[in-house]
């Protein structure tokens, strides 16, 4: 082909293919849409076949853009461990990891490592996900991402685990209520109260409804919310009493509004788990990076 592709051409093809949008495209990648629409052009001009189709709800990709989008991808990849091979050989930690994360571990521990990681080594570029554990864990397993930091109780085959953090679960409640005058508060005494509860289908929702299940007890859901400041702010509202990890309460319930009681149950002693897939060997950045986050 005498044609010459230009890397990052590809790269913007690999954003807008990700993004469904020219629109998203350009504002993830800091350039204008009419730049990006003309790179695009310029590569449907280079292979001499239409990549993507374009229409008022944004793009998809044709066969040929697919095709175009898997070995784009893998060229991406190559180039990213050719420049970290070679930096490597100078003695520089370089490249990019891809990190998904729970939301206990973004609130409550990963901003302070992280901020000390990217002082030791700051060529390399950390891609911070927030997701459910359970999407976490699918993650590293399809090798979408790098590192995984999640609440998981049983680690699956094929990945390596590492301990990151405790972060039990304690009971948020409004100052004077009926619960507050005890030290602790075990699972039985909470569900006698409306719960404002949080992530439908993350690991905590489901580990209490496991748990009142297998209690035979029922949760009264007062509402439920998608963020741990969401469940603060309507138990300060007084919609509910609530179960949060103890990173989270001290994130957003440590006000002199509140009180925060331990849950007294065996299993409310909640550990975190830094995750990856098993690889020999291992990307010199991602080993850096379990090396400064894990506990």
């Amino acid at each position: 082909m005498s044609r010459r592709l230009d890397p990052y051409s590809l790269q913007l093809f690999i954003t807008a293919a990700r993004e469904g949008s020219i629109a998203r495209a350009a504002a993830k990648e800091n350039i204008a849409a009419s730049a990006i629409s003309r790179r695009l052009a310029d590569l449907e001009f280079t292979f001499g076949v239409p990549l993507i189709v374009r229409s008022a709800h944004g793009i998809s990709l044709t066969d040929a853009g697919r095709a175009a989008y898997d070995r784009a991808r893998e060229f991406e990849t190559s180039l990213e461990h050719l420049l970290r091979d070679v930096q490597e050989r100078g003695g520089m930690v370089t490249g990019r990891v891809r990190l998904f994360a729970n939301a206990s571990s973004v609130v409550g521990f990963l901003p302070e490592r992280l901020k000390a990681f990217n002082a030791a080594y700051p060529r390399v570029q950390i891609e911070l996900q927030e997701r459910l554990s359970g999407e976490v864990v699918r993650a590293c397993l399809d090798d979408v991402a790098d590192l995984g930091v999640c609440a998981v109780e049983d680690i699956p085959a094929g990945l390596a685990a590492w301990h990151f953090a405790s972060d039990p679960l304690m009971v948020v409640l409004p100052v004077g209520h009926d619960l507050a005058d005890n030290a602790s508060l075990s699972f039985s005494q909470v569900l006698n109260f409306p719960l404002v509860c949080i992530q439908t289908g993350g690991s905590l929702d489901r580990t209490l409804r496991e748990r009142a299940a297998a209690a035979r007890l029922e949760i009264q859901i007062a509402v439920s919310v998608n963020s741990f400041d969401s469940v603060c702010r309507m138990v300060e509202a007084g919609l509910g009493i609530a179960i949060v990890t103890r990173s989270a309460a001290a994130a957003y319930a440590g006000a002199s509004q509140f009180a925060r009681r331990p849950l007294d149950e065996p299993w409310a002693h909640r550990s975190l788990q830094v995750l990856a897939l098993h690889k020999t060997p291992r990307p010199v950045a991602v080993q850096a990076l379990i090396d400064a986050i894990k506990g």
